[in-house]
């Protein structure tokens, strides 16, 4: 309606300025050359016609609007579901990482002390082994000792009795043998 008023003021406001720039001041009465019954016509027309088209469009409008609204609250809301069942879906995945790392480090405890466990049993049975060389090297090195003690032993009586016994000496020697022996003498 604003427009109209505007349309007319300026239409009327140009016919004016014309008028008087011919003759003067005066006021143009005649209807068909001020466009006032165009004007009614088509705000007549505007005013039925596109009081139906407009509020047709606006209703249009209205309804998307509202619909576009309740589609935003729907994706609004299963938006938050699917947050909520995420964050309980991270929840559980914390809970079984913590629980994997548990375990792994009960795992790695368990296996730690098996390791040591089973080092400490090669340790022993190292220590056992080389006590067992060592004595068998001692003995080795003992049984040698004694063959080289006999052998010189023997060398030393061969070269006795190649030289000879005295004759005191083999009586002392026969009595010991017999005394040993269990005889008397």
């Amino acid at each position: 309606m604003g427009t109209f008023l505007l349309l007319m003021a300026e239409s009327i406001g140009t016919e004016l300025a014309e008028a008087s720039e011919h003759s003067g001041f005066s006021l143009n009465t005649n209807i068909f050359d001020t466009n006032l019954i165009n004007l009614a016509i088509i705000i007549t027309v505007l005013l039925v016609f596109g009081r139906k088209v407009l509020g047709t469009t606006l209703k249009s409008r209205r309804e998307n609007i509202e619909t576009a609204i309740k589609n935003a609250e729907q994706r609004a809301s299963q938006a938050a579901q699917q947050l909520k069942q995420a964050t309980d879906n991270l929840a559980a995945a914390q809970a079984e990482a913590q629980r994997i790392k548990e375990a792994a480090q009960a795992s790695a405890q368990a296996a730690a002390d098996a390791i040591l466990a089973q080092a400490a049993v090669d340790i022993e049975r190292m220590q056992a082994a080389g006590a067992a060389d060592l004595n068998a090297d001692l003995n080795k090195a003992i049984a040698q000792l004694r063959q080289k003690v006999v052998q010189q032993a023997l060398l030393k009586v061969e070269s006795q009795l190649k030289g000879g016994i005295a004759e005191d000496t083999q009586k002392t020697l026969i009595d010991r043998s017999i005394a040993q022996l269990g005889g008397e003498v």
